[in-house]
């Protein structure tokens, strides 16, 4: 008589597999009963694989970093190059953030890999959800990394459609099934091939929802873009339209009494520039420079990678936050699939006193379309759940006798406008912000209670900016799970 695990015990959590039913995995989230019945049921229902619709697949390669001049390139002249964070589960690609590579690369060494109009573009390698899919767009030309496949299926059609289909919450879960690796999961090509594809699905309710979500975003977006209308606005700070369009509006000369530091780059003389620094000095209330405002500062540290053995009693386990947990739209993105975990020195740690209403300044990195600059705070909600610790790219400051929320807000607006733009070097192609120029820049502060009522201004318009966007998320989450009902029924 064979062993029945008893009935009061969650199936999902406790079972049993015959040695039959050994597929040449050990794993046991691979024979969970849900999942495997999953699998079955949409294996029922499928006649084709994914290799049916696939002209051909294939993967790139990211160039070294190291070698940037000689691979990489910019917006204006270069192939955009796409990154697993250019997926979206819309099945749509977004080029926020994009990097970019030069033609040579693209048609030498990435030949195999371009990604042209119509072509299906799918995760294959990565932490967080696998096999996200989106669809390049009309006219679109670029190239991709090793952690995606290109897919040419030779019709835009099919490609939408095989992208609504993969990024169905179902048809992850059996995907993610395939996968293999600990740290990085990866699919490999033969299963990737084989996943199961169900023909003739009614994705119209989907397509709504795409609609309605695209909207609630748009709505998000006017939103957003209002904080800077609003706070110049409060701060009586009026920016004049500036044209120049001819090269003699483009023309002017500086004194040399007023190059400041022995610096030559025009940026910092130019017209545009001088004209933003001057609309400040407009407001009414009063001026000080940042560094009036700063009671400490500090620089960041890598520190040691969390493989590396340690003495455990001078080191701490941190999430080292870097540049790349800038979102440029509200704070922070601390997602749990990006963030880094190093080991810091407690004497370095104890040096950073990191508290909550610090502000972390972005002093190196940046690209052509993302200059250096960006500021960020350190929320109670963010130090709540993290020992916290920040990489050397970025330099933390606390300050008094101003609101911190007010500053923080204050100076994503002047980074917003541009005058945080001037204040940068490059070398190698990396940007530097020259931090003392930055500390040394007018910060317009009114009145404590003035100060709070923008806080609260714009606290609330973004608040209301990210309940559009979580709504949008939800109508097209419920839209997908109707149509994961159609299919499988309401298992």
């Amino acid at each position: 008589m064979s062993y029945q695990v008893p009935q009061n015990i969650d199936p999902n959590k406790i079972f049993l597999v015959n040695r039959s039913e050994i597929e040449g995995r050990l794993e046991p989230e691979f024979y969970r009963p849900s999942i495997a019945s999953l699998e079955k049921r949409i294996r029922s229902l499928s006649s084709h694989r994914l290799k049916d619709y696939a002209l051909s697949i294939a993967g790139g390669a990211t160039p070294k970093k190291t070698e940037a001049d000689r691979f990489y390139s910019n917006s204006e002249s270069g192939i955009p190059f796409l990154r697993v964070q250019n997926l979206q589960t819309n099945g749509e690609l977004s080029l926020d953030d994009c990097i970019y590579i030069n033609e040579d690369t693209h048609k030498g060494m990435l030949k195999r890999s371009q990604v042209a109009e119509g072509d299906l573009l799918v995760k294959i390698t990565g932490v967080g959800r696998m096999a996200i899919a989106s669809v390049a767009p009309k006219g679109f030309v670029g190239n991709t990394n090793q952690h995606m496949v290109v897919i040419k299926t030779g019709d835009a059609n099919i490609s939408k459609y095989l992208a609504r289909y993969l990024n169905l919450n179902i048809i992850e879960r059996i995907v993610s099934r395939h996968s293999t690796g600990g740290t990085r999961p990866a699919l490999d090509y033969p299963s990737l091939k084989n996943i199961p594809v169900i023909d003739g699905i009614d994705f119209s309710i989907i397509d709504t929802a795409l609609l309605n979500k695209g909207q609630k975003e748009q709505q998000a977006e006017t939103l957003l873009q209002s904080i800077d209308s609003y706070l110049l606005a409060e701060l009586g700070i009026k920016l004049q339209k500036i044209d120049l369009q001819s090269l003699q509006d483009r023309i002017f000369t500086v004194n040399f009494s007023e190059i400041c530091n022995g610096r030559f780059d025009p940026k910092l003389y130019s017209i545009p520039v001088k004209q933003l620094k001057q609309s400040l000095y407009m407001s009414p209330f009063d001026k000080q420079p940042l560094k009036k405002f700063i009671k400490s500062s500090c620089s960041g540290e890598w520190g040691k990678d969390v493989s590396e053995e340690v003495d455990e009693n001078k080191y701490t386990k941190c999430l080292v936050i870097r540049a790349t947990e800038y979102d440029n739209t509200y704070n922070l993105q601390l997602d749990n699939s990006r963030v880094k975990y190093r080991w810091i020195e407690n004497s370095k740690l104890s040096k950073m006193n990191i508290q909550a209403n610090d502000l972390l300044i972005e002093k190196s990195g940046g690209s052509e379309d993302q200059p250096v600059g960006r500021i960020s705070i350190l929320t109670d909600e963010i130090l709540k759940g993290n020992q916290i610790a920040y990489s050397n790219f970025i330099h933390k400051i606390t300050v008094e006798g101003i609101s911190p929320i007010y500053l923080y807000f204050y100076l994503k607006t002047m980074y917003n406008i541009k005058i945080t733009d001037s204040m940068q070097s490059q070398t190698n192609g990396i940007r530097n912000l020259i931090m003392q120029e930055y500390f040394d820049q007018i910060v317009v502060a009114p009145p404590l209670q003035k100060q709070q009522e923008i806080v609260d201004h714009i606290t609330a318009i973004r608040q209301q900016a990210k309940a559009l966007q979580e709504e949008g998320k939800a109508i097209l989450e419920n839209a997908k799970k109707e149509v994961e009902a159609m299919i499988i029924g309401n298992q």
